[in-house]
């Protein structure tokens, strides 16, 4: 199975809860109603196990998908490029990696 993982601290200025107010009704809503998504979560870091420091990102987003074909499809629609742009103003370099089940 294909997923992809979303690592990602806020923008300078970004509104904490604004921004999961936005997550908890635009963003889960619409991911999880893409047809090539089985299953969209939004994480917050709380922590390192062990107790040293604080975690590199503030937040994880983890999308089991269907079809990564489909998927790729599904981003190009208007609806995603809304949701995207929305996204871009409160993450700052977000990092998108591509993972596969072994």
């Amino acid at each position: 199975m294909d997923c992809v993982i979303v690592l990602f601290n806020l923008k300078e200025g970004a509104d904490q809860a604004e921004y999961q107010a936005w997550a908890r009704r635009r963003d889960l809503v619409e991911v999880n109603r893409l047809p090539s998504v089985d299953r969209f979560r939004v994480l917050r870091s709380v922590g390192l196990l062990g107790g040293a420091g604080g975690p590199p990102f503030q937040y994880v987003e983890v999308i089991d998908l269907n079809s990564m074909e489909k998927f790729g499809e599904d981003l190009q629609s208007a609806e995603a490029g809304e949701l995207a742009e929305e996204f871009r103003r409160f993450a700052s370099d977000p990092v998108f990696i591509h993972c596969q089940d072994l």
